[in-house]
Order: C-alpha cells, then structure tokens, then sequence
C-alpha cells in the first residue's frame, strides 16, 4: 500500500533574490499543498512581494529553484551550477497556471471591465472571440459586477477595479491564485467587498496565497501563516500558533503594532 504524501503544488527551495548589491530573498524553502490557504505577514521592506513576484516569474530568481506540479521550472545552465535560466514560452505557461492580484489592479484604462478579463483570454489562450466574452462574464458574475461589464475602470470604485482584476485573474483558470496585498490601496470602507470575494474562493478549494496587512483577516482565510523578516520565513504555523501565541520576538512585535484585530 502506497502511502506517500502527494507532491505539493509548489515547492520553494533556496530561493534567492538580489537587486544589485540589495539581497531582499535570503533563502526561501515552502511548500504549498493542493487546496492551502497560506498568508503571509510582515513589515514593509521584508520581501513579501517579492516573493510572490518569483513565484509567478514576474522577478526571476537570483538563486534557487521554484516547482510546479513536481516539474523543475527552468534549466540549470550547462557547466554552471546553480545558474538556472529560463525561456519566455515556458514563463508564459507558468503564467498561466500561477494567477496574481495586484496591489494597484493593473488594468487597462483604455478598456472596458469586459475588455480586461478576455485581453488574457484573446491574446494568450487564443481563445475565439464568443468563448472568451463568455467566460469573462461568467467572471464578473461571479464576483458581483455582471452589471459593470461595459464600464471603464474610470468610472468604477477601487473596490471594483480589484474585483474585475479578481475576475481576469480567475478567468485564466489557474492552479494557484497570489494576491499581493489586494485591499491596501483601498479605501476603508470598500476593503470588506474584496475580502468577500476572496473568502469565497477560499471556500471553493483553491490553493492561494495572500500577502496582507489585514492581520484579523489572516487568521480566519488561512490554513498557515507565514511571517517574512529580513528576506527569511522568521516563523510559519496555523493561525492560532503564529498569531496567538508567537514565539519569536520579531514577530511579537509585529503583531503588538498591529493590535486592532480581533479573531
């Protein structure tokens, strides 16, 4: 009887990234199971974005590897090791399978909100025009702008604007969703529209990351907790380990700052 685990979705070993003289990834090693739900905590300037931006290759890594599936993304350089370099096409299927949520939404402001979740759809899937719009509106249903489609980002609220950037992303269907501080640029009041959506695909299975500032919000979104200092995973546990009752004093003191959430 076989009884070994699955391999994870993603594995993280070693990874490294510099910006010139700038180490911000120290040596990252995480692996993220089917269907986890993980956050991830830290002070501005700890390398949580950055992170993130290596895991969907919009920042290729300084050293380490990154594995999809068990598959190897890149190839070591022949005669160099550790070098590993990587071909665009195989970049763009990452891409595909590893969807990201921006901060500031990114979208096209020459589009309408329909435009902007088929653009991914029409130019990198080649889907035809019918399927594509389609399956963009089945999107912005979901996440509760059917009535917005033929608006431009102008005219909608940055609540809005995150959730059409939720619905682009989910349109290309990927394995794993990364969202990288998605309420910040908020304002307070609109926060809560796109923790709802975001609640709501925790609660379909997917597998998901989450950098946030929205500490009470963690805790209830994630199966672990990772908390980033200095380019290093500090400290990583179920919500009630990490934000509860933390162990190490950096953390500590995070949290302490942060002591307007409640569980």
């Amino acid at each position: 009887m076989n009884t070994s685990a699955p391999p994870p979705l993603l594995r993280v070993t070693g990874l490294h990234k510099r910006f010139g003289q700038d180490e911000v990834l120290k040596g990252i090693d995480l692996d993220v199971q089917p269907g986890e739900r993980i956050a991830i905590l830290g002070a501005s300037g700890s390398g949580k974005s950055t992170l993130l931006r290596c895991l969907n290759f919009m920042e290729l890594p300084s050293a380490g590897r990154v594995e999809l599936d068990g598959e190897a993304i890149g190839k070591e350089r022949p005669g160099r090791s550790g070098e590993v370099v990587y071909s665009e096409a195989e970049l763009t299927q990452v891409r595909q399978r590893v969807g990201m949520v921006f901060q500031q939404f990114n979208l096209f402001p020459h589009m309408t909100a329909l435009a902007n979740v088929m653009e991914g759809l029409r130019t990198v899937k080649r889907m035809d025009r019918v399927d594509a719009e389609r399956r963009a509106r089945e999107q912005l249903k979901r996440v509760g702008l059917a009535d917005k489609a033929d608006n431009y980002p102008a005219r909608l609220s940055g609540g809005q604007k995150q959730r059409v950037a939720i619905a682009r992303a989910l349109a290309m269907e990927p394995e794993l969703l990364l969202f990288d501080e998605p309420t910040s640029a908020l304002d307070p009041e609109l926060v809560g529209e796109v923790l709802v959506v975001i609640r709501a695909l925790a609660q379909e299975g997917r597998t998901m990351l989450l950098v946030t500032h929205e500490v009470g919000f963690a805790y209830h979104f994630a199966d672990r907790i990772l908390f980033i200092a200095d380019g290093v995973i500090h400290e990583q546990g179920t919500p009630d380990e990490v934000l509860k009752h933390p162990r190490q004093a950096r953390t500590q003191a995070f949290l302490a700052s942060h002591n307007e959430f409640t569980f």
